[in-house]
C-alpha cells in the first residue's frame, strides 16, 4: 500500500429554505493520511476531533468497514492521521466529511473502484440526507432529491461569484436536539409557500441574481423560523450583516453556525467587523470550495 492523503471539505446545508436538499462547499478540511500498519493505529492531530481510545469507536473507521462489507472485502490494517480544520455540531457538516472518508478509506485500500454515485449513495445511507454529503463529495453548490426507494438525484453549480462569513459559537448544537423543534406536518398552502420559496432561491442562484437569493435565503419557513430561538444573538446578528451589505445570512445546517453571503472580494471586511461587532463567536471569511474530495499521492480521483 502507498502511502495517500484524502481531503474532504465542509460543507453548509439549507440555505435557508433549501431545506435537507441545498448545500455548499466551504474551505475547511478533514484530512486523512493513510499508511500501511501491522495494526489499526489513529493519530488525532486536531482539538476538533474526538479522542477514541479505541479505533473501532471512529466513525471513519466504522464506515470503512461497513463500505467493505458491503463488497465482500476485509480491510487491511492501517495507520491513520486525522486532521481537522471543522468544528464539530456546530452545522458545518462534520460527520459528512467523516462519512465520506470513511466511504473513500475503504475505496481506495479495498480498489473498489466505486462510482460517484455510488458514493453518494453509500454516504446519503449513513448519513440519513444528502444535503452535506454532495457538496463535500462533489464541491460547490448542489441540490439534491432523495427519493422513497433511497435514489438521490443531484445538480451541482460550481461556481458562485461569492464570499461566504461563518459566525461560529464555542458552545454546541446536536442536529437531533435542531430537529426536535420542527413540526411534524405543514399545511397545504404553508408547504406551497415554503416550496416557492426554496425554488426561487435555486433559480436566482443559478442566474446569478443574488440580492433575489439573499431575500429568498431571509424569508425561509421550514425551519428557521423554529430554531431561530436555539441561537443567541440569532436576529442581531442578521441586522449588522444586513448593515454590512450581505446578500442573506441563514442557519448553517441544523444550527448554532450561521452563515452570511457576500459580494466577492467583501468577506474578510465584513468578517472583520463582525468580530468586533460579536463576542464569543469565531467569524470567518470563507470560500466556496469547488474541488470536492480530493486525493493526493494517487491517481485515483473523486469525480471520475
Amino acid at each position: 500500500m502507498k502511502e495517500f492523503i484524502i481531503s474532504i471539505p465542509a460543507s453548509s446545508a439549507n440555505l435557508g429554505p433549501a431545506f435537507d436538499s441545498g448545500g455548499i462547499a466551504l474551505n475547511l478540511y478533514l484530512t486523512l493520511k493513510v499508511a500501511e500498519s501491522d495494526q489499526w493505529e489513529l493519530i488525532s492531530q486536531s482539538s476538533f476531533l474526538p479522542t477514541d481510545a479505541n479505533y473501532e469507536e471512529n466513525l471513519i473507521y466504522q464506515v470503512a468497514k461497513e463500505t467493505a462489507k458491503r463488497h465482500n472485502k476485509q480491510l487491511p490494517t492501517c495507520k491513520l492521521t486525522i486532521n481537522s480544520d471543522i468544528p464539530l455540531a456546530r452545522g458545518f457538516g462534520s460527520s459528512a466529511s467523516a462519512i465520506i472518508a470513511g466511504i473513500e478509506l475503504a475505496n481506495q485500500v479495498c480498489e473498489l473502484s466505486l462510482s460517484p454515485d455510488e458514493k453518494l449513495t453509500y454516504g446519503t445511507e449513513f448519513e440519513g440526507h444528502p444535503d452535506n454529503i454532495a457538496p463535500s463529495l462533489f464541491g460547490g453548490l448542489t441540490i439534491t432529491s432523495k427519493h422513497f426507494k433511497n435514489d438521490v438525484d443531484w445538480l451541482r453549480i460550481p461556481d458562485l461569484d461569492l464570499d461566504v462569513v461563518g459566525y461560529i459559537p464555542e458552545f454546541e448544537l446536536e442536529t437531533k436536539a435542531a430537529r426536535g423543534v420542527l413540526p411534524a406536518y405543514f399545511s397545504k398552502e404553508q408547504a406551497t409557500t415554503a416550496s416557492s420559496i426554496s425554488n426561487v432561491l435555486i433559480a436566482s442562484l443559478f442566474s446569478g441574481n443574488y440580492e433575489l437569493a439573499g431575500k429568498m435565503m431571509e424569508n425561509d419557513l421550514f425551519h428557521e423560523p423554529y430554531r431561530s430561538e436555539l441561537i443567541p444573538h440569532y436576529h442581531e446578528i442578521k441586522k449588522e450583516a444586513k448593515r454590512c451589505g450581505v446578500y442573506g445570512t441563514v442557519i448553517s445546517g441544523a444550527g448554532p453556525t450561521m452563515v452570511s453571503f457576500a459580494e466577492k472580494g467583501k468577506g474578510k471586511s465584513i468578517a472583520e467587523h463582525m468580530q468586533q461587532f460579536l463576542q464569543g463567536y469565531q467569524i470567518s471569511a470563507l470560500q466556496i470550495d469547488t474541488n470536492g474530495l480530493q486525493i493526493n499521492n494517487t491517481i485515483k480521483t473523486a469525480v471520475e
